[in-house]
């Protein structure tokens, strides 16, 4: 049996997979960041609280604790969680939804030639270290979520290549740190005094299906208080919910892609080739197993639709006198989306609840217009909605287009695909290209870093060959091509978002908070 952990933006889900690599049992707990001083975070008692009690949910659910013979963590990307030599925190978790770093950002891509977005942890440090922050000359150890709860539980400082190449550019051919730029960076006039050696406080960098610690004494009592998990459970790379998406809908060979679409959303796409140029629309990250990736990655995606949700379940439960399950809400939503007009029938959104990078924008407010001639249905809104998610996507996935990138299909996963037929319908207008939704798509990353805990015990293949030939055989994908009148609809669509986009500017401007 194999213990996968996903810590989520709005859900941290347990998966306990057996020999087959099939699910046995699930567990989850809901939870959310908070805004604090600024910053995008979330307490790290929250951490630990929705880790127990979502493997408690796991255990409950299977009817005793399982015998674990591997597990992984996995969690958020990018960040930035730096910790002194005791291994206590020096600032509040800021998550990757921060768009504070837009000076650091642009330094070092400058420096690199390589893009680095805003919520990559190096970004973050030398913003950091700009500001004057006084925590910077105690950092001793600098890491990602997913890195730190597999420190705690192991004492390790490592983490999966996939993830750390979210943290810093990462040298394929070596799965290390890129060595010319991390010499870079410590040659920074701000960082030269510090004395600070970029390599001695970044995690080590670990391929898919090497054995990354065990699960300690602490470790065990930290993830199950109640003392029945024994120590001594080998653990895999700690990786990001990048990395295990792309796991999880078997997309870790060249020219094959997917799409994660959940509180953000981002599609990644496994290169043949190096690109051109750099693009500030375009992460260049890499698989678990260390092959270049484009990932294109939007900070919004589902929130602001979700709180449009959770007011329409309390219009329901006024009319209809008692509580409506969400599940049942969204689908019923989701579907009605189905008899909406391709275009949105002249209605308009824009999703940011937070900054977005692809667009230039470091604060959000969210936005839904009509033109006084468009039609304001259920159906419409919720078709205007869905688009709005993908908007911002669809300009990365453009750019790699114009690279000659070219799919055949792109895997979906998470909640925007859970309706089924709609996301996945919607999605295929929106790039033009056909979308598949395996049936496991719903149990996500923390089934992909499950997927690597087994990998561990079958390391003498290539993780591809390990996929697909042991994990992915028989199993059955819904496909949906895309529509002509979609993508006609999804088109006369962007134009309008394009220009939605300076109304945007105009929100975040001048419509603040009363004093």
């Amino acid at each position: 049996m194999y213990l996968g952990i996903e810590l989520g933006s709005t859900r941290i889900k347990s998966v306990l997979i057996d020999e087959s690599f099939k699910p046995a049992a699930t567990g989850s707990h809901n939870w959310e960041n908070r805004f604090i001083d600024g910053n995008w975070t979330y307490h790290m008692q929250d951490v630990w609280l929705g880790l127990q009690s979502s493997f408690a949910d796991l255990v409950q659910n299977y009817g005793k604790m399982p015998t674990v013979t591997g597990m992984g963590i996995s969690a958020m990307m990018h960040g930035y969680i730096p910790l002194d030599k005791n291994g206590s925190l020096l600032t509040g978790f800021r998550t990757w939804r921060n768009t504070s770093t837009g000076e650091a950002a642009s330094a070092l891509s400058g420096l690199f030639g390589f893009n680095i977005p805003q919520r990559w942890s190096i970004a973050h440090l030398y913003q950091a270290i700009l500001n004057g922050e006084e925590h910077v000359k105690d950092i001793d150890f600098m890491t990602t979520l997913a890195g730190y709860v597999h420190y705690k539980l192991t004492g390790e400082r490592v983490l999966g290549v996939c993830d750390a190449s979210g943290m810093f550019p990462v040298d394929c051919a070596k799965c290390s740190y890129d060595e010319k730029m991390t010499d870079a960076f410590d040659g920074l006039a701000a960082v030269k005094p510090l004395g600070l050696k970029l390599t001695d406080i970044l995690p080590n960098v670990l391929p898919a299906g090497q054995q990354a610690g065990i699960l300690t004494q602490a470790g065990a009592k930290l993830l199950d208080p109640s003392g029945k998990l024994k120590p001594g459970i080998p653990l895999c790379p700690p990786e990001g919910d990048a990395g295990t998406g792309m796991v999880a809908t078997n997309s870790v060979t060249p020219s094959t892609g997917n799409v994660s679409a959940g509180t953000s959303i981002f599609a990644m796409v496994v290169l043949e080739k190096p690109l051109t140029k750099v693009y500030p629309e375009l992460d260049i990250v890499t698989t678990p197993d260390g092959s270049p990736v484009a990932m294109v990655h939007c900070n919004n995606g589902a929130s602001d639709l979700d709180a449009w949700v959770k007011m329409f379940g309390e219009v329901a439960s006024l009319h209809a006198g008692k509580h409506v399950q969400p599940s049942d809400l969204y689908e019923g939503l989701y579907k009605s989306a189905l008899d909406g007009k391709p275009d949105g029938g002249g209605l308009m959104a824009c999703n940011y609840l937070s900054g977005e990078h692809n667009t230039g924008f470091e604060e959000g407010r969210p936005i839904f217009m009509r033109l006084p001639g468009g039609t304001l249905t259920m159906a419409n809104f919720m078709r205007t909605m869905l688009m709005s998610m993908i908007a911002s996507l669809k300009l990365g996935m453009d750019v790699l287009a114009a690279e000659g990138v070219r799919l055949t299909q792109l895997l979906g996963h998470g909640g925007f695909f859970k309706t089924k037929g709609v996301g996945q319908r919607i999605m295929a207008g929106a790039l033009d290209v056909p979308v598949a939704v395996m049936e496991t798509a719903g149990e996500g990353g923390a089934w992909g870093i499950a997927l690597l805990a087994a990998y561990m015990d079958n390391k003498n293949e290539t993780l591809p060959v390990f996929l697909r030939g042991k994990v992915f055989a028989g199993f059955l994908s819904d496909y949906v091509l895309p529509s002509p009148d979609d993508v006609l609809g999804f088109e006369q669509f962007m134009r309008g978002y394009k220009a939605c986009l300076a109304v945007e500017r105009t929100a975040v401007e001048t419509y603040h908070p009363c004093p």
